[in-house]
């Protein structure tokens, strides 16, 4: 896996995480235990800080920037779909951004929600937890139910068992 410094900052990786070999994580950023990344995922964090809580998961070709003024903070237990854009935004723990999504410089999703697959998040936006965020631009469509809250919000677990098996030499080794 490719961790590039950049200045004087190199990426710091917590217990158990799982970077697949074709990621690329370059300067100031954090994966906190058990985070997982995987394959295509560019994480550059040359201008500030990107943080990617515990236990959450970046799908694979995502991308993952910041801006001078802003750092990216992603939470614990968030999953983050395939292809997604995150720049310079704040995530919040337990949430779902769908395959996709686009958020833009200082958007706030706040805990336990979902952006849904292929929405628009603009910029400084935020939005209340448990809430359904849909659209170019985003906007809420109705508080999660219940039920929605701890199905989206355990999703990250079935990417924690997933990189286990990754994990695995048995299971999952590079072939020439």
């Amino acid at each position: 896996m490719p961790l590039y410094t950049y200045k004087t900052f190199t990426p710091t990786l917590g217990k158990d995480t799982f970077v697949a070999p074709s990621c690329d994580l370059i300067g100031q950023v954090t994966l906190k235990d058990r985070a997982n990344l995987w394959f295509g995922v560019v994480a550059r964090g040359d201008m500030n800080e990107i943080v990617v809580g515990q236990g959450s998961n970046i799908q694979d070709l995502s991308m993952l920037h910041v801006t001078e003024e802003l750092p990216l903070i992603i939470g614990d237990g968030v999953s983050v779909g395939h292809k997604a854009i995150l720049h310079a935004c704040t995530v919040g723990e337990y949430s779902l951004v769908g395959m996709g999504a686009i958020l833009l410089d200082a958007a706030v999703i706040s805990s336990h929600s979902v952006v849904a697959a292929g929405s628009v998040v603009p910029p400084g936006k935020k939005y209340p937890p448990y809430s359904m965020i849909m659209g170019n631009p985003a906007r809420v469509v109705r508080q999660l139910k219940p039920e929605e809250i701890d199905l989206y919000g355990d999703h990250y677990k079935i990417y924690e068992d997933l990189k286990k098996e990754f994990q695995d030499p048995v299971l999952f080794t590079e072939s020439s």
